[in-house]
């Protein structure tokens, strides 16, 4: 039997994309029947074997991919730490052309001085 690490749980396996899809519409579906969107989560959750957690999630990740919901999709974030990963790595080369360049100017004026 194999365990998660540290948490003595196995790990849950994936849903696939339709599960999930059928799972946030009935939550949608459901939310006039119960008192507030999160007694709908856990309802829902309960029958399909996943924490309300989890379907909290995927509900929101749904409203953002609809635009009900403020934030980044999926992809977008992806792209965006690509991004911020290159930037920093242009910083990082910056920076050291800027000292080789500081270097190189020194030693040009110590020979133009000697």
């Amino acid at each position: 039997m194999t365990k998660d690490k540290g948490t003595g749980k196995r790990p849950a396996k994936p849903f696939s994309a339709e599960v999930r899809e059928r799972a946030v519409r009935l939550v949608q579906e459901q939310q006039g029947a119960h008192e507030t969107q999160s007694a709908a989560i856990r309802s829902i959750a309960d029958k399909i074997g996943r924490s309300p957690e989890t379907l909290r999630l995927w509900l929101r990740q749904t409203e953002r991919y609809a635009g009900h919901r403020p934030g980044l999709k999926t992809d977008e974030r992806e792209r965006l730490l690509a991004l911020e990963r290159e930037n920093r790595e242009l910083k990082r080369a910056n920076e050291i052309l800027r000292k080789a360049s500081a270097f190189f100017a020194a030693a040009e004026l110590d020979r133009y001085t000697k």
